[in-house]
């Protein structure tokens, strides 16, 4: 009866009362949310607290797209002078969001990619063990932020430490890699089908030389349109494309593999903001983001003069 008489009420004031429909419907959430993480998420969290105080050898999963897999090394990085660090990652877990346009269609990591990914992983010293996940027993699974009731409309760098509760420096590289041996020192892109910014055009970049694409070979074409004198490089996995933009004058991207590698290694960046998905932000020194032409324009002169 006292849900029926809630609903009623709700009712009353959404017809005559705006202001208090709308800060009841906020209450309602927000105990809804607080029910949610307390039946199914608060033991889980804390746990891990437990779980990194008994154990020298912690098991991650994760199954999500590959920059957020690689957002979450510096995690590993940071636990890697205390503990030895075992990632599995799970395959064909179907995405919530439809996404045109995506490598590895309507899932989060399919096998290619991840064929892709595993070199770049293996070289990481401070990853014990990568494999494909098969019921192995986990310790802290990067999964969870999906599910959590919160917004995600943050940092993305920053999704593994709120599960963790460790905060490592963002400003400092995280990825190691050789150089590449033939491209380096040139303007290097990856700018995928996914966030792209309507409000700019890269167009000026038709006065420089030595501009090499090293995404997928649509998403270069589709930017060769504007860019004539682009080129464009096939690596053979990513860590070729990491070894290529390590080796780079200065990297442009828009949120994607490319910019989350450039940020591994904090070579000079810029970051072509989505107006729809702000979350990849820059983190330390030569880096810039930017929504508008005319600062595109501004930081690409700073940083390619330097």
């Amino acid at each position: 009866m006292k849900t029926k008489n809630n609903f009623l009420l709700q009712f009353f004031y959404k017809i005559f009362d705006r202001t208090r429909y709308q800060k009841n419907k906020n209450l309602i959430k927000i105990e809804k949310d607080k029910k949610i993480f307390k039946e199914n998420f608060e033991n889980y969290i804390n746990s891990i607290q437990v779980t990194l105080k008994k154990k020298k050898e912690i098991s991650f999963l994760h199954s999500g797209h590959t920059g957020d897999i690689i957002n979450i090394l510096p995690i590993l990085k940071e636990l890697y002078k205390t503990h030895a660090c075992k990632l599995y990652i799970k395959l064909d877990l179907p995405t919530v969001t439809y996404y045109p346009d995506h490598p590895a269609g309507q899932v989060f990591m399919n096998k290619n990619i991840y064929n892709m990914l595993h070199p770049l992983l293996k070289k990481q010293e401070y990853i014990s063990q990568v494999n494909i996940y098969d019921n192995e027993e986990i310790d802290i699974n990067f999964d969870l932020i999906r599910e959590l009731p919160i917004s995600l409309a943050f940092d993305s760098m920053k999704y593994g430490s709120h599960i963790t509760g460790i905060q490592p420096d963002l400003g400092q590289v995280f990825l190691e890699a050789e150089d590449h041996s033939e491209l380096k020192n040139k303007i290097v892109i990856l700018r995928s089908f996914r966030y792209q910014n309507h409000f700019i055009n890269y167009d000026f970049l038709n006065k420089y030389e030595n501009v090499y694409f090293v995404g997928v070979s649509s998403e270069y074409e589709d930017l060769r349109r504007i860019v004539k004198n682009l080129q464009f490089h096939e690596c053979k996995d990513f860590l070729e494309m990491a070894e290529i933009i390590k080796s780079c004058k200065l990297f442009i991207g828009n949120n994607s593999l490319g910019f989350t590698i450039a940020e591994g290694f904090k070579v000079p960046r810029l970051l072509e903001l989505s107006p729809f998905n702000p979350s990849q932000q820059i983190h330390g020194e030569d880096a810039y983001d930017f929504y508008f032409q005319s600062h595109f324009e501004k930081f690409f002169k700073i940083l390619y003069n330097k």
